[in-house]
């Protein structure tokens, strides 16, 4: 804001000096000329509004003074003939006007420009406003922004949450049933070590009483003895007898008995003779016959296992189509349609398997709205190497042990489960591999699932982990609603005859998702 000078006219300048000073009074428009350009100068920098304002109020005063100095004029010039005197108090009159227009200039002066400050500071607060309401705009947006995206992470972790609870609830559920299998299994080994308790004290007192017979043995053997010795001396009798009565004469001296030819007049001597020569001497040691008794079997040695020769499949055609899952990914399933039209009490699977990878994965998961693991064969790479998780009405299940599938070859596998007395076997290549009991006693699989190959469903149709995927190919997978004997398993196996009465094949699978490729091959070496 430029500042504003007025010259003051001291007293002790000379008379003529202050005689023209009220001429100076004429330049009054000059001087409102400047205080107009001062207060419109004061205004530089400010709306034409406000310089409109300013120069308005400026024009007024100067319009006010305007109009009193030509009178003052007026009168100083008509009293300029008369008196000293009154010239003296007229000057002293205009002086003290002077002086009170100069304080009402600087008063004026002073308050315009108060009024100038007010305005750039109002000025400036409405452009500060206008600006912090833009900021406060873009941090609303911001705001706004940042909140959806924290929503959007909210939502995920929820979901997230949801399936890992759900996940921990299977878990903890599995490791229940586990507990429960391990506890039946240590009962089981508990009965199998009494029941080996029981034969080996049968085998005990088989021993002792075989060391009974041993020693009557023993004590019969000095009768037998003395039994032949009498009836050899009775056969020396006997031919003496007959000596005399063919040739009377001198009765000759008693000799003792010596072996000769079998006479056919005695036979029961010749019998005790070779009872006598076939029974062992007092003195030689006790034989050990417990080996030689029928019915009896050497027990087993500790940690003898029963090892079946190695078997691979040979030449089996005919198997029909083949599905090969190239990798652990999470798009490659399988969908069989339709699925269990009905409820299943017996259940028997089989397929020819080929991985090559370090974990079997899921082979079949069957999944409805009451729970995702109605039936599910699957190993997670978490599991034993080669073991699969046989489940039936999640958290029961058994775990069946397939480690000859990791050698990266074709393998008949074949799972067979019955509700009567919750039976269940595992055969592969054609060898009855593990079996049990009480599994699922009486339960049905109910129908209306959703059944797919190469994956495990935490939800129907939906859920899958790539940690659970099979990676490797099927060929001829087949389900029946019954259970498939032994001579079927083998028929199967062998390619020879397949079974009737299935009610799901490959023939079935409707839906390819990812990667997964379908080949037809004429025989299983053949196929990729």
């Amino acid at each position: 804001m430029p500042s504003l000078r007025w010259q003051k006219v001291p007293d002790s300048q000379p008379e003529s000096r202050r005689k023209t000073a009220p001429l100076e009074a004429g330049r009054s428009e000059g001087r409102g000329r400047s205080t107009e350009q001062t207060v419109f100068s004061c205004g530089q920098g400010t709306p034409a509004a406000g310089r409109l304002r300013m120069g308005r109020l400026g024009r007024e005063m100067l319009s006010f003074f305007f109009i009193l100095v030509p009178v003052y004029l007026h009168g100083a010039l008509l009293q300029e003939a008369g008196p000293a005197r009154h010239r003296k108090l007229f000057f002293e009159k205009l002086r003290r006007l002077e002086e009170q227009f100069r304080r009402f200039q600087e008063v004026t002066l002073t308050h315009l420009q108060r009024i100038a400050s007010n305005y750039n500071l109002s000025y400036n607060i409405d452009a500060r406003f206008q600006s912090l309401a833009q900021e406060s705009q873009a941090v609303a947006l911001a705001v706004n922004q940042s909140q959806a995206t924290v929503q959007g992470d909210l939502g995920h972790l929820k979901t997230w949450m949801r399936k890992t609870q759900r996940r921990s609830r299977k878990v903890d559920s599995r490791l229940l049933a586990l507990g429960a299998a391990l506890s039946e299994g240590s009962k089981q080994r508990s009965r199998e070590r009494k029941e080996q308790e029981a034969q080996r004290a049968a085998l005990s007192s088989l021993a002792l009483d075989v060391q009974a017979l041993r020693d009557m043995l023993a004590r019969l053997t000095p009768l037998v003895q003395s039994q032949g010795a009498r009836l050899a001396a009775l056969e020396g009798q006997l031919q003496v007898t007959d000596l005399g009565t063919t040739a009377p004469g001198p009765t000759p001296a008693r000799l003792p008995a010596q072996p000769g030819p079998p006479s056919p007049s005695s036979p029961k001597p010749q019998w005790g003779r070779q009872a006598l020569r076939a029974s062992p001497e007092p003195r030689d040691p006790p034989q050990d016959f417990s080996g030689h008794l029928p019915g009896m079997r050497e027990p087993p040695g500790p940690g003898s296992r029963r090892a079946w020769p190695p078997e691979r499949p040979g030449e089996i055609c005919n198997v029909g189509p083949v599905l090969i899952f190239p990798n652990a990914s999470t798009e490659n399933v399988v969908l069989l349609s339709p699925g269990f039209l009905s409820g299943l009490r017996a259940l028997s699977v089989c397929s020819w398997v080929r991985t090559a990878s370090s974990h079997l994965g899921t082979l079949l998961s069957y999944a409805t709205e009451e729970n995702d693991n109605k039936l599910v064969l699957h190993g997670r790479d978490s599991l034993v190497p080669g073991s699969i998780h046989f489940v039936i009405g999640d958290p029961a299940f058994r775990e069946l042990p397939l480690q000859p599938l990791l050698d990266g070859q074709w393998h008949h596998v074949c799972v067979i489960w019955t509700s009567i007395l919750g039976k269940y076997w595992l055969h592969v290549d054609r060898r009855l591999v593990a079996t049990g009991s009480r599994f699922r006693e009486g339960y049905e699989i109910p129908p209306g699932g959703s059944l797919v190959l190469g994956q495990e469903q935490d939800s129907v149709g939906g859920g899958f982990d790539s940690s659970e995927a099979f990676v490797g190919s099927m060929a001829g997978l087949a389900i029946w609603d019954r259970v498939l004997v032994p001579g079927e398993v083998s028929d199967l196996a062998t390619g020879k005859e397949h079974p009737t009465g299935t009610i799901l094949t490959l023939a079935n699978a409707t839906l390819l998702g990812g990667f997964v490729q379908r080949a037809n091959c004429t025989c299983l070496e053949l196929c990729p």
